[in-house]
């Protein structure tokens, strides 16, 4: 608990939307810091992290398998986000850096991740000096300024700001093992191009509907008001409606 609540408590100032938002609660930021809070002694090497509202069509058990594919240097396996709230979350970056791939839809593009599915390599992130370089609190605070971010989504906004920097510390799952069905964002300011984010081939293993789920993610302090009207976006948006957590464990 003492190495884990500074941890927590940095990543609750930059991604909720404030005390008593859906994801202010310690348990949206738990994954971060999981390799800390799952000792060594308990002797399990890997963790599958899930929503609680997601829809199998497949036997988890191949969810396993992604660890072996896991590139050098990778600490997380997630999917990409598959609507465009971090072209949105990043504007104020990505209008003073043009040419930038933040916020960009695949495949060239970084369109940030959702982690209602995730694999955390727990040696992996106790091992990796990068990664525990930047939970510190002060490199937390450094790279949401560098990125003018102010996020809502909990743990996934931690991941996808560090991984605009990093991608190289995440294997990215493919769509289909996390296959988003809100299309909130389309309604919302983005339908020229979403589906550029939305778009999903191949099979699916678990899917999720996220909407209809609202929180006040304070839309006014992550965009002026004039680009709020111009996109006709009210002050609350549907997020990802995963209630944390599930997991499952593989031992060595």
């Amino acid at each position: 608990a003492v190495v884990v609540f500074p941890i927590v408590e940095a990543m609750q100032k930059h991604f909720s939307a404030g005390s008593g938002a859906y994801y202010s609660d310690a348990i949206f930021f738990l994954s971060v810091a999981m390799h800390h809070i799952m000792s060594t002694a308990i002797h399990l090497q890997c963790i599958v992290q899930l929503d609680l509202d997601l829809k199998y069509r497949s036997n988890i058990r191949e969810l396993f398998l992604e660890f072996d594919r896991f590139p050098s240097g990778a600490v997380i396996g997630i999917a990409r986000e598959m609507q465009p709230v971090y072209r949105h979350t990043f504007w104020q970056y990505c209008k003073e850096n043009p040419q930038s791939r933040v916020g960009e839809p695949p495949p060239d593009g970084l369109p940030g991740f959702n982690s209602g599915v995730m694999l955390l390599d727990l040696g992996a992130m106790r091992t990796s000096a990068l990664y525990n370089q930047l939970l510190e609190p002060r490199n937390v605070s450094l790279l949401a300024d560098q990125y003018h971010f102010r996020g809502y989504l909990g743990d996934q906004d931690f991941f996808t700001m560090i991984g605009m920097e990093h991608p190289g510390l995440f294997h990215a799952l493919a769509c289909g093992w996390n296959r988003q069905l809100c299309t909130w964002w389309r309604e919302h300011g983005y339908g020229d191009m979403f589906q550029l984010y939305y778009h999903c081939d191949g099979p699916v293993y678990i899917s999720i509907n996220q909407s209809n789920l609202f929180i006040k993610p304070f839309l006014h302090q992550l965009m002026p008001q004039s680009a709020i009207q111009k996109h006709s976006l009210k002050p609350q948006t549907a997020s990802n409606a995963g209630v944390k957590a599930r997991w499952l464990g593989k031992t060595p």
